[in-house]
């Protein structure tokens, strides 16, 4: 890598090859937008607005354990939840270093925290960059009722991270497969805190459910019910009993 070059002896960076080299380095998926493909994000909340030199925007995922999901105690999937979100944190630094080896300017994404923009009275946040909809925009998979991103092969238990690269890259097809079974609804019964109507999510109302702090200052993810009562919760194809 790289495998082309240009007449003046400048490589030539081709999307396999990008997503070959994020394959390798640790992600289980990987997928290209092109920068424009956001042009419906909100004014401050797109690629170039982080990064002005931004053409396209690589989009990678690791897949979570699933049965952790499926116990009793919030514990395991709390701690499965923060072990994996390091993971792909790590895995942005590694990328980033990577293509700068080869030549590639590029910007991180945080994989979760932190982010600036915070409205107190909806408890209400948003990051810089929507991974989720960069995942959709990438080909990754499909936005699901319980606005999870939904992966034909691990369904929505993946932890997504981007960077974004002042390259001009082949956009990956987005995903064209039924996220949702047809009629379906059962994040939106399931939910306690009724937050979910199938295009958001009140905040407001999911957070004091899904985030507990213990005494101690443990931050516990009490609820996830909206993904895991999701048919497609594993993979189109999977179900964990």
């Amino acid at each position: 890598m790289p495998s082309k070059y240009k007449t003046d002896g400048s490589a030539i960076i081709e999307s396999q090859e990008v997503k070959e080299l994020v394959l390798r380095t640790g992600a289980d998926l990987c997928g290209i937008a092109p920068a424009q493909r956001f042009s419906n994000a909100p004014p401050g909340f797109r690629p170039t607005d982080i990064f002005a030199d931004c053409k396209s925007v690589v989009v990678f995922a690791k897949r979570l354990p699933v049965q952790s999901l499926f116990v009793d105690n919030c514990i395991p999937y709390t701690h499965v939840n923060d072990v994996i979100t390091r993971e792909v944190e790590l895995l942005t630094i590694d990328i980033s270093r990577r293509l700068e080896d080869i030549g590639i300017r590029n910007v991180i994404i945080p994989s979760d925290d932190p982010y600036h923009h915070w409205e107190p009275n909806r408890h209400y946040g948003r990051a810089i960059l929507s991974l989720r909809h960069a995942g959709y925009l990438a080909g990754l998979g499909i936005m699901g009722d319980n606005t999870l991103l939904i992966n034909n092969t691990y369904g929505n238990m993946i932890q997504l991270g981007a960077v974004l690269v002042d390259l001009s890259l082949s956009g990956d097809p987005l995903a064209d497969y039924d996220a949702c079974p047809e009629d379906c609804s059962l994040c939106m019964e399931a939910c306690p805190q009724q937050a979910l109507d199938g295009t958001t999510v009140n905040q407001q109302l999911c957070r004091p459910k899904s985030n507990h702090v213990t005494p101690k200052g443990y931050t516990l993810k009490t609820c996830s019910i909206c993904r895991s009562i999701c048919p497609q919760c594993t993979g189109l194809t999977k179900r964990q009993a």
